[in-house]
């Protein structure tokens, strides 16, 4: 039996109340992740590409680039991104109701100015209607306590399937 003060571990999320800012941050990860994918070497079934569960939200992990390295951490709970790199460099952007226009523009700016000339396949995949990040000023939306609770799914979900993954033995 939970206690009545201590908040569950599965917070409300019901998808009507947040589906704006969901879409905006789905695009956001999209962008990140896309940088991982065109900086990374091919991994076989693509285990190069995704982002990992952090206690704070998502990370791309280390990404190596020639001598140097970078990462990209989305913090749900600072609201923030941070980009980071191995000589010292860190920029962190507001996670904030903003367009994915102005997003695409911070993030692929600040990775220019880092020096990593990336370039990624600007459409995102998987999405109905999908408009090019650099030119989408329709998602814009963001709830900070919607983000919040979508980490703290994210964490359980995390422990769920890293328990679930053990038994497997073959």
């Amino acid at each position: 039996m939970q206690n009545q003060s201590t908040p569950s571990p599965w917070p409300d999320l019901e998808f009507s109340s947040w589906r704006e800012t969901l879409e905006t941050l789905h695009m956001w990860t999209q962008i990140v992740g896309k940088v991982r994918l065109a900086l990374t070497p091919w991994t076989n079934h693509s285990w190069h590409v995704p982002l990992y569960v952090t206690p704070s939200g998502l990370t791309t992990s280390t990404i190596h680039v020639g001598a140097r390295r970078l990462d990209m951490e989305f913090d749900f709970g600072r609201h923030d991104l941070t980009i980071r790199t191995s000589d010292g460099r860190q920029r962190v952007l507001a996670l904030e109701p903003r367009s994915v226009a102005s997003f695409y523009s911070d993030v692929m700016g600040t990775l220019h100015a880092f020096g990593f000339h990336v370039a990624i396949h600007k459409v995102p995949n998987e999405v109905a209607d999908p408009i090019p990040f650099d030119e989408d000023t329709t998602h814009c939306a963001y709830d900070p306590g919607a983000v919040e609770r979508f980490a703290q799914v994210l964490g359980q979900s995390a422990r769920l399937f890293t328990e679930f993954r053990s038994s497997f033995l073959g």
